[in-house]
């Protein structure tokens, strides 16, 4: 599985000095690819919901999203742009 495209986020969120991006992806995320995404931040994993949502919040990024969905979001600090293209790099898609 690979990224296919980076777009920035409809999602306003710039006021507070983040700016947010879609990562879309070529298949839907699996629950071992969330899992392997865990050494990256604070993790925090619902696997019991009807969707299962996953959420991941580092230093300067957040990184949220659904199991089975296309796409993740990837919120990165106004002060740490390069913070999107490392993160991106790291996950394991």
């Amino acid at each position: 599985m690979k990224i296919t495209e980076i777009k920035k986020s409809l999602e306003n969120c710039n006021e507070a000095g983040w700016y947010a991006y879609d990562i879309f992806l070529e298949e839907p995320l699996q629950e071992s690819q969330i899992l392997q995404m865990k050494p990256l931040g604070s993790f925090l994993y619902l696997p019991m919901l009807k969707a299962p949502f996953f959420k991941i919040d580092g230093a300067y990024f957040h990184i949220k999203g659904i199991q089975g969905e296309m796409h993740i979001r990837i919120a990165v600090h106004g002060s740490h742009p390069d913070q999107l293209e490392e993160v991106a790099s790291k996950l394991p898609i």
